[in-house]
C-alpha cells in the first residue's frame, strides 16, 4: 500500500466502494474499526487536501467525498446513504472561457468534522464546514461554516434547531 493511500487492517472496504489513490500527493487515510460500504467514492479532486477518516466510523452506500482542501474526520462519524462531502469551489468568474477551465477558488479552509457526529441522509457538507462534536446534521441539510458541538441542525442552509439532551 502506498504512502497515498492507507487503510488500517481492521477497517472494513466495501469490494463495491471506490477510493482512488491520488496523483498528486494527497494521502486517504482510513482509521481502525471504519466501516465503508457499497458505492462509497473518495477521490482526490479539486486541490491537494487529505482525507483523514479516524477510528470506529461508518460511511454508508451511495456517499461521496472529493478531497478539495482536505477533509478530516474524527473518531465514531456517522455518515448516512447519499452524503457528499465536497471542500473546493470551482471559480466561475469570467464569461469567456468555460467554468471547467477557469480552476478552483481559494480554500476555505477544507471540511473538518469532529468526533461523534451522525450526517443524515443525503447532506451536503462544504469547503470551510467544521462541525463540532457530537452535532447532528439532519436529512438534507447543507452545511457551510462552523456547526457547534451537540447542536441539532436541519435546512438548506443548515439552521441551529436545538442542543442534543445531555
Amino acid at each position: 500500500m502506498s504512502e497515498a493511500l492507507q487503510i488500517d487492517p481492521t477497517a472494513q472496504i466495501s469490494p463495491d466502494a471506490r477510493i482512488t489513490p491520488s496523483t498528486r500527493g494527497s494521502r486517504i487515510v482510513i482509521g481502525a474499526h471504519t466501516h465503508i460500504y457499497d458505492f462509497v467514492v473518495i477521490r482526490p479532486v479539486g486541490g491537494s487536501g487529505d482525507v483523514i477518516i479516524g477510528e470506529h466510523c461508518y460511511i454508508n452506500p451511495h456517499s461521496c467525498f472529493y478531497s478539495g482542501n482536505g477533509i478530516k474526520f474524527g473518531n465514531y462519524v456517522l455518515v448516512a446513504p447519499g452524503c457528499m462531502i465536497v471542500p473546493t469551489n470551482h471559480a466561475y468568474g469570467r464569461r469567456d472561457i468555460p467554468i471547467r477551465h477557469q480552476g478552483f477558488l481559494p480554500s476555505k479552509g477544507g471540511v473538518v468534522i469532529e468526533d461523534d457526529v451522525w450526517l443524515g441522509a443525503n447532506c451536503t457538507i462544504l469547503d470551510g464546514a467544521h462541525i463540532g462534536k457530537g452535532a447532528v446534521i439532519a436529512a438534507g441539510s447543507v452545511v457551510q461554516g462552523k456547526v457547534e458541538p451537540y447542536a441539532v441542525m436541519a435546512g438548506a442552509p443548515a439552521k441551529f434547531i436545538r442542543w442534543r439532551d445531555e
